[in-house]
């Protein structure tokens, strides 16, 4: 089995389930009303604004894993447009989602030599470090955004 093969699998894990942690983001996000994912508890993000984070990332390395540029700049990577409704946050979730499998699927694509090249420019990495931290990046903000949920659901925000 190919080592962009593994990769994919454990980023898709971390997004759709099957994990050592048992916690994903799609069964996570699966009750959360547009209220709860735009409710702020303490001085937390929101709900919503770490998954816009975590995507925001994901959508960058995405662009750049079907042959464009590196655009993202991390001072934007928190400015997500409101959601005000359930669809709107729905359809938000729906882009995740596919921008996920994409992600995954265009990962499982790459030759393994690629991983050792540098990722952009030099300066980021190679590939193998960038993917990696993308899944860190992931698991790391789901566990604030489980959090947060208890949060919501326990103090009735």
């Amino acid at each position: 089995m190919k080592v962009t093969t593994q990769i994919a699998k454990h980023f898709r894990e971390i997004h759709f389930g099957g994990n050592w942690t048992w916690s994903n983001l799609k069964d996570t996000l699966e009750d959360v009303t547009w209220q709860q994912a735009t409710t702020q508890a303490y001085s937390f993000n929101t709900i919503a604004t770490l998954v816009y984070h975590i995507n925001y990332f994901v959508s960058g390395v995405l662009k750049v894993l079907r042959g464009g540029q590196l655009e993202i700049k991390d001072k934007y990577s928190f400015d997500h447009l409101p959601i005000s409704s359930q669809e709107d946050w729905e359809n938000f979730l729906n882009k995740v989602w596919t921008d996920a499998e994409d992600f995954a699927n265009l990962i499982e694509q790459l030759p393994e030599d690629t991983l050792w090249e540098f990722f952009s420019e030099e300066k980021y990495g190679i590939y193998y470090r960038n993917i990696h931290g993308i899944i860190e990046h992931s698991h790391y903000h789901l566990g604030q955004i489980v959090l947060i949920k208890k949060i919501l659901q326990q103090t009735n925000m």
